[in-house]
């Protein structure tokens, strides 16, 4: 990972991760969403709440864990990159798509939304 693109996030997992095993390589692949809170009062003083929905991805060990570790709803901290990629959609219009690809994560706690 380089010193330069490195993010640091906390916040709950959105869902269960998707993952897969990739064909030919055997390694596993897995994706989940994190949200971020930001709290801030606005002009009334009125306490707001600002979500913030993260795309992530894991690839080989750090999937497996993934896999094994995390839920719904779960506290934790990642550590990664930020990636961003673009493709054309089936009507020929270019999309961008970020994710944080990441190399390391911390269970904060043990609580689910379940």
């Amino acid at each position: 990972m380089g010193l330069n693109n490195n993010v640091r996030l906390i916040g709950y997992s959105g869902g269960d991760p998707e993952v897969k095993t990739i064909k030919g390589e055997g390694r596993k692949m897995a994706r989940f969403t994190l949200a971020t809170n930001d709290f801030y009062y606005n002009e009334k003083k009125e306490l707001q709440k600002n979500v913030t929905w993260h795309n992530i991805l894991a690839w080989g060990k750090t999937a497996e864990l993934v896999e094994k570790l995390i839920k719904k709803g779960q506290f934790i901290a990642i550590n990664g990159e930020i990636q961003n990629r673009s493709y054309d959609d089936k009507d020929g219009n270019r999309r961008f798509y970020s994710e944080i690809v990441i190399d390391e994560f911390m269970l904060l706690d043990k609580k689910t939304t379940e």
